[in-house]
C-alpha cells in the first residue's frame, strides 16, 4: 500500500510528490481525537424540506458582515419564504476563531437551549472568506449541520451568485434526469492513474449499473487540446454533476512571485501537457450551468491558515527528501492568510456556472477513495447519486460527513480501549500503522467543504411531495 498526493508545482506542472509515499510513513502521524457529534436533528422529517429543517446564516461581526448580509438579502427573503415565512436566523461571529473557540461557540451559542430544537437551522450559509469566518468554525458546524460558504473577492460576486440561484429556482422547466460527467486530467502520474482506476472508473460503473440515477459520460481528451473535452461537454445546458480528478497547483519550487499570484493559481487544475485550468478561464461562458462540481485536487476549494498535516510532513521531511517539497507547499506559519481558491470563486460568480462546488482545503490524498488496498468509492458515489436525484447540496455532502464521523469514532474507540487496557495493567497490541491510517483518512475527509448555498439543488424533477 502506498500514499499518493494530488498536487503539482504551478510553474512546471510536475507532481510535488513524484514517488508514492510508503505506508510506513504513517507511523510518524500525530494522532489526536476530535469532537464526536453530540446530537443530530430529527431524521424522521425530510432533510430537503426547509419548513422542517430551517435555513440560517453565519456572518462576521462588524461592518463587513453587515454588508454581506445586505448583498444576499434577496436570497434570505427567498429562503424565509421557502420555510413557510419564518424569518431567517442570523448568527454573528468573531473572525479568526481557532478550533477550541469554534467548539465553544458551537456549544454555547449555536446549541443554546434558548432556541427550540425545531427552530434551530440545520442549513447554514457562511458569508465571507476564511479570514472573516474561520475554516475551523465551518468544520466544527459541519459535523452535524448542512454547511456551505459564499466567499468572493468582490461585492459583484455575491450579487451574481444570488441572482443565479434565484434564476434557477424560479425556472419552470425541470429535466427528468441529471447528467454525470467524469473527467480525469490524465498526465501519467501515479496519483492520477490511481484516481482514475479507483474513483472515476468505479463511479462510472456504478452509474451505468444504476441507469436511473443519471446519464453518465466519461470525458477523455484524446487527440483534443487538454481540457477541451471537459469544456465542450460542460458548456451544454443540461443539469450536470462534474466529478474531476487532477493535481491542484501548488507552490513552485522557487516560491510564488507574489501573494496575488498564489491567490490566483493555487488550487487551479493541472491538465495534461503542462496546461492548466484557472479561475480566469472560467469567469464567463457556460460551464456547468445550474450544476454542481466535485473537484478532487489539493487546495481546490482553498488554502487554510494552518495545514493539519504540517507536523507529520515536517517529521517525514527529515527522512524522505521529496517530503521537503510538500512541506514547502503548505501554508507558512507567518505572513500568509487563508483564502478561498480563485477557481471556485470564478465559476460560482459566473452567471452560466454551477450552483455549488465541493472541493478540498488542504492536501488531497488518494487514500480517501482507496484504503488498505480496497476501494472506498461508494462514499463519493453516494454524494453524486444524492445530487442526481435532486437532493439539496448540503444533505448530499452529509453522506461523506458520515464516513468522517465513523473514522473519528473509530479513533476515539481505539484510544479509549488502549487507556482502559493500560489502566488494567495489560499490554495493548494495537497496530500503530492501522491507527495512523484511520487518522489520515479522517483528516482527508475533513478537508472537503461545500462552497455555495447548501440548499441549492440540480434543476431535475422532484418527488411529488417536494415539487
Amino acid at each position: 500500500m502506498t500514499l499518493n498526493l494530488l498536487m503539482a508545482h504551478a510553474d512546471d506542472g510536475n507532481p510535488v510528490l513524484q514517488e508514492a509515499l510508503p505506508v510506513e510513513a504513517l507511523r510518524e502521524a500525530p494522532i489526536e481525537p476530535l469532537e464526536i457529534p453530540e446530537r443530530l436533528w430529527n431524521h424522521i422529517a425530510d432533510q430537503n424540506l426547509l419548513t422542517k429543517q430551517r435555513w440560517g446564516v453565519v456572518a462576521p461581526k462588524g461592518p463587513s458582515g453587515d454588508l454581506l448580509l445586505k448583498l444576499i438579502a434577496p436570497l434570505r427573503e427567498k429562503r424565509a419564504h421557502d420555510q413557510g415565512g419564518v424569518p431567517v436566523r442570523i448568527y454573528r461571529v468573531n473572525p479568526g476563531m481557532d478550533a477550541p473557540s469554534s467548539m465553544r461557540w458551537k456549544h454555547q451559542c449555536f446549541w443554546s437551549e434558548d432556541v427550540d430544537e425545531e427552530e434551530r437551522p440545520r442549513y447554514l450559509l457562511i458569508l465571507g472568506g476564511l479570514k472573516e469566518v474561520s475554516l475551523e468554525l465551518q468544520q466544527a458546524l459541519a459535523t452535524s449541520a448542512y454547511v456551505g460558504r459564499l466567499a468572493f473577492d468582490s461585492e459583484a460576486g455575491y450579487q451574481a451568485y444570488v441572482s443565479k440561484v434565484l434564476h434557477w429556482e424560479r425556472a419552470q422547466a425541470r429535466e427528468s434526469k441529471a447528467r454525470l460527467l467524469l473527467y480525469t486530467a490524465q498526465d501519467g502520474s501515479d496519483a492520477i492513474l490511481q484516481g482514475h482506476a479507483d474513483l472515476i472508473t468505479p463511479c462510472l460503473d456504478a452509474c451505468l449499473s444504476h441507469s436511473s440515477t443519471a446519464n453518465a459520460l466519461h470525458l477523455s481528451d484524446g487527440s483534443q487540446a487538454p481540457g477541451q473535452a471537459l469544456l465542450t461537454r460542460a458548456a451544454t445546458p443540461e443539469p450536470s454533476i462534474l466529478l474531476s480528478v487532477s493535481h491542484g497547483l501548488g507552490r513552485p519550487p522557487n516560491g510564488w512571485s507574489s501573494g496575488d499570484s498564489q491567490r490566483a493559481l493555487q488550487g487551479a487544475l493541472r491538465l495534461p501537457g503542462q496546461a492548466r485550468l484557472t479561475g480566469a478561464d472560467l469567469m464567463s461562458g457556460a460551464f456547468l450551468p445550474g450544476g454542481v462540481w466535485f473537484c478532487f485536487a489539493c487546495f481546490s476549494a482553498g488554502t487554510p491558515a494552518h495545514s493539519l498535516y504540517t507536523p507529520w510532513v515536517r517529521q517525514l521531511a527529515k527522512t524522505h527528501s521529496q517530503m521537503a517539497r510538500v512541506l514547502a507547499s503548505l501554508p507558512q506559519p507567518l505572513g500568509e492568510e487563508p483564502f478561498i481558491a480563485a477557481l471556485p470563486q470564478a465559476v460560482l460568480a459566473n452567471p452560466d456556472g454551477p450552483l455549488a462546488v465541493i472541493g478540498h482545503v488542504d492536501l488531497a490524498w488518494t487514500l480517501s477513495f482507496s484504503a488498505h488496498g480496497q476501494r472506498t468509492t461508494s462514499r463519493f458515489f453516494g454524494v453524486l447519486r444524492a445530487l442526481a436525484q435532486g437532493h439539496r447540496a448540503g444533505p448530499s455532502l452529509m453522506a461523506l460527513q458520515h464516513f468522517f464521523n465513523e473514522m473519528n469514532m473509530s479513533l476515539t474507540a481505539r484510544d479509549s480501549h488502549a487507556a482502559l487496557e493500560t489502566d488494567r495493567g495489560r499490554k495493548v497490541f494495537a497496530s500503530e500503522q492501522d491507527h495512523a491510517y484511520l487518522w489520515l483518512q479522517r483528516q482527508d475527509l475533513m478537508g472537503f467543504i461545500l462552497l455555495g448555498d447548501p440548499a441549492v439543488r440540480l434543476p431535475v424533477s422532484l418527488p411529488p411531495e417536494e415539487s
